[in-house]
């Protein structure tokens, strides 16, 4: 269980962002404070690791839950990566809209860090090319 004090010190220190109406595409992640460069501004205090399906293993999930997970996941030539949260909770990296002009990425280790100060007001954007290998699975 998480302490009072844990999540009063997440509150104050580590939340930075919100869900909003976007210009570039239907909603995005926007600062509401400003965000200092190398910092991982969508930090969570859940456990959001990412279980592995064949599309197979998916294949009879109900087609609403199935248009819901190639919505909201992760999915390549062979897989998709559904949070081990489900898909009752909102992770705000899903609404991150892309740009080739990105002000975060992901690193090697899967986490995403600002790669230069943020504005508060400002939409957080990534490169789906660099993040996702050309994948665009958002769109």
């Amino acid at each position: 269980p998480i302490s009072k004090q844990k999540l009063l010190k997440h509150l104050s220190e580590e939340v930075y962002c919100r869900l909003g109406v976007s210009p570039i595409n239907g909603v995005g992640v926007f600062a509401i404070r400003a965000i200092p460069k190398g910092v991982e501004p969508l930090r969570a205090l859940v456990n959001d690791d990412e279980i592995k399906f064949t599309l197979d293993e998916i294949k009879y999930l109900p087609k609403a839950v199935r248009d819901e997970i190639h919505k909201f996941c992760l999915v390549d030539e062979k897989h998709v990566h559904i949070s081990q949260m489900g898909l009752n909770a909102a992770r705000l990296a899903i609404y991150l809209n892309h740009s080739k002009t990105p002000n975060v990425r992901y690193q090697k280790n899967e986490q995403l860090i600002t790669l230069r100060a943020i504005k508060k007001g400002e939409e957080l954007l990534m490169d789906y090319d660099i993040n996702f290998g050309a994948v665009h699975i958002f769109d």
